[in-house]
């Protein structure tokens, strides 16, 4: 029998350590479970997170493809390299920006940091992201706004703390289940409750205390009527909004009142002081997708802050939390050249631009000026000749998908991947990448937690880990990037961890020998001894790294949404996860083929009958078309439509507008209309 090996659960960003013992003949996981001397989950662990370690669905990628008079065909590394270098070489000649790489929450430390030197350091082009930025980004420009920093203050150890969990836009009993069996357990106590802010009644919200359910895409507008309500009822900490922050009188200059506020939310005064008066205790405010994909997400990220400033909630057992949509995320977003150099090192400052090209040995001019313009914009960019798409599926997760899809058709495309996706199957070079339970890293988790991620089992000998690919690819093309094109994870992370020194996610004090002695060390972590806790909050005082040292209060009001309903097209799409389906559900649809199912109200159903045809309807957009399964779910609300998001049909509908601030995609309302799956209408155009 196999040795259990531990490691870390890749599934969503809870960090959750796991043990794998490996199947004893031939390869991949035979047993999974919680590791109980994990110090993030202690043994707990999710059906979803055990289930996908150990027997995931979808098709495995096993051997490099090339194409071929029009078709993939099985080829040899050396062949799918040669292409992938020629292709790749070929647009970068030409100019930098002619290349475009999009990374991913899904690789490993090392894997980003490695793929973000070649991006950055190497080619030198301003067209690189990661699929983080269609989930997270608006809450990091919200944080780095506000704070000066980015992620959350708080920790998993203040959930225990808070009289008040207030859950805003987020499903976290389906997306984070062990996360939600935290609050749970916490709501379990006297006088300690769950108030759920959604649209729809989710699962969270059914197993809350109270549900306040704006209008579609109002969360703005209701947060600015809790603090209006806050302010005119003398409810704000005035002696911490005097020491620790500044513009709250340019704030209550612009308020509305709480009345016209709670109108064009579409809420009662009484979800008003609901509201207020949870946040007036200890309260940890968490927030997710349903904030975040929105062109009003950095906005309504901030007034979530707001929230918390005002009211005196930001110290240990409050705060705001925002829940990451990936498994390492967090890790992408302090490691991978993103949006910052490593370690939060501000992307136009001319020393930490100074610094990043020392470190890497490259000359400074060859860096980008900016960090790009996000994905969806990458993508429509016309410079753009050749992609290179590491674990992630833009034909099925971006906005407006067909448009995607179009721009990829139309580029050199090479896809590294452990599956077969929507995006290998568009490209002209596939590379097979190990997956969780193969490969050796760390990871880093929602609270700032970074562990290791250890491989249980071998690979097949046409499958390499992503840290050689990216290494390999920089190396060949790049000769003086790396010392060799098959480096070390502990050798890559000390790299990226160096590079962080001094700065406000420095992790210079972390290393492989003290992870495998501690399991885990949550940043910043600036000496072997040292690990973070709270942020910003110590010794009774606050401190931030603004250019005041304090905290800073915004003044963004709700604008209208960017696609309304019409007469024409009647009902708001709103898109979210389901508990089987996760990063575009690669590895839990075992067949891409089944239909998605819309989730109605009934009586949305009724007034729709005539498109309803044995339970199945076509949903159509101006950008497409999608026939989908319904379910009548007294849940959602009336007049909306419920599909989930990674579903790869789904994103044909949805819209390419996104926040200017942080470039993150409006994926949550925009307006659709019913038709008889047998009459299906082509998709509407924009004129």
């Amino acid at each position: 029998m196999s040795d259990p090996v531990s490691t870390t659960c890749m599934r969503c960003a809870v960090g959750c350590g796991h043990v794998h013992r490996a199947a004893d003949v031939g390869y991949g996981i035979d047993a999974v479970r919680g590791d109980a001397a994990h110090p993030v989950n202690r043994g707990l662990a999710c059906a979803r997170g055990i289930r996908e370690s150990k027997d995931p669905d979808g098709d495995w990628l096993a051997q490099p493809l090339v194409r071929r008079d029009g078709e993939l065909r099985r080829t040899t590394w050396d062949v799918a390299l040669a292409r992938a270098l020629e292709g790749l070489g070929r647009a970068h000649d030409r100019d930098p920006d002619a290349v475009a790489i999009l990374g991913s929450g899904q690789q490993t430390n090392e894997a980003a940091y490695a793929l973000g030197k070649v991006a950055r350091g190497g080619f030198g082009t301003r067209h690189y992201d990661a699929n983080t930025t269609l989930c997270m980004a608006s809450a990091v420009t919200a944080y780095y706004q506000a704070f000066g920093s980015d992620a959350p203050p708080c920790t998993y150890a203040d959930i225990d703390d808070a009289d008040r969990h207030v859950i805003w836009g987020a499903n976290p009993a389906v997306a984070h289940p062990v996360l939600f069996r935290w609050l749970k357990r916490s709501a379990d106590e006297e006088g300690v409750e769950i108030v759920v802010v959604d649209p729809v009644r989710s699962e969270t919200a059914e197993n809350a205390a109270h549900h306040v359910a704006p209008d579609p895409g109002k969360d703005l507008a209701l947060a600015r009527a809790v603090l209006a309500r806050l302010v005119a009822t003398d409810r704000v900490d005035e002696a911490f909004v005097e020491d620790a922050t500044d513009g709250f009188d340019a704030l209550c200059d612009a308020l509305p009142d709480a009345e016209s506020a709670a109108a064009a939310a579409g809420v009662e005064l009484t979800d008003v002081d609901l509201l207020a008066d949870a946040l007036e205790r200890r309260a940890l405010l968490y927030w997710g997708m349903g904030v975040n994909q929105h062109v009003q997400g950095t906005e309504t990220a901030r007034a979530l802050i707001d929230l918390t400033l005002a009211t005196g909630n930001l110290r240990p057992g409050g705060g705001p939390f925002s829940l990451t949509g990936q498994a390492n995320s967090m890790g992408t977003r302090i490691c991978s050249s993103k949006g910052t150099w490593p370690g939060q090192r501000a992307f136009t400052d001319p020393d930490h631009r100074q610094s990043a090209a020392d470190h890497w040995g490259v000359p400074v001019e060859r860096l980008p000026d900016d960090p790009g313009p996000g994905p969806v914009g990458i993508l429509e960019a016309d410079a753009v000749e050749a992609v290179w798409t590491v674990a992630t599926n833009p034909v099925a997760g971006m906005p407006d998908a067909d448009a995607a899809r179009e721009a990829l058709e139309d580029a050199f495309v090479v896809a590294q991947d452990a599956f077969r996706t929507e995006t290998t199957a568009v490209a002209d070079v596939v590379l097979p990448a190990a997956t969780w339970g193969e490969s050796e890293g760390t990871t880093t988790n929602m609270e700032r937690t970074i562990s290791r991620v250890r491989a249980a089992t071998d690979t097949p000998s046409g499958v390499r880990s992503d840290l050689e690919i990216v290494a390999t690819v920089g190396s060949r093309l790049f000769p003086d990037l790396f010392e060799t094109g098959a480096p070390e994870p502990s050798a890559v992370f000390d790299e990226f961890a160096a590079l962080t020194a001094g700065t406000a996610a420095d992790c210079s004090g972390i290393s492989y020998e003290r992870l495998e002695e501690a399991r885990a060390v949550r940043w910043p972590a600036p000496d072997e001894t040292s690990a973070g806790g709270y942020r910003y909050y110590g010794d009774g005082s606050w401190s931030f790294p603004t250019e005041t040292g304090n905290a800073r209060f915004s003044t963004g009001l709700q604008a209208p949404l960017p696609e309304p309903i019409d007469d024409e097209y009647d009902l708001v799409l709103t898109t979210a996860r389901e508990a089987d389906g996760y990063n575009t559900g690669v590895r839990s649809r075992s067949d891409s083929s089944d239909e998605p199912v819309a989730r109605v109200h009934p009586d949305t159903a009724d007034a729709h009958a005539h498109a309803v045809d044995d339970d199945r309807v076509t949903i159509t957009s101006r950008r497409g078309a999608v026939t989908a399964r319904v379910d009548r779910d007294e849940g959602i609300p009336r007049g909306m439509v419920w599909l989930p998001i990674h579903h790869p049909e789904t994103n044909r509908l949805t819209l390419s507008d996104r926040d200017p601030q942080s470039k993150e995609p409006h994926f949550k309302q925009c307006a659709v209309r019913l038709a008889a799956p047998r009459a299906a209408l082509p998709p509407a155009t924009a004129d």
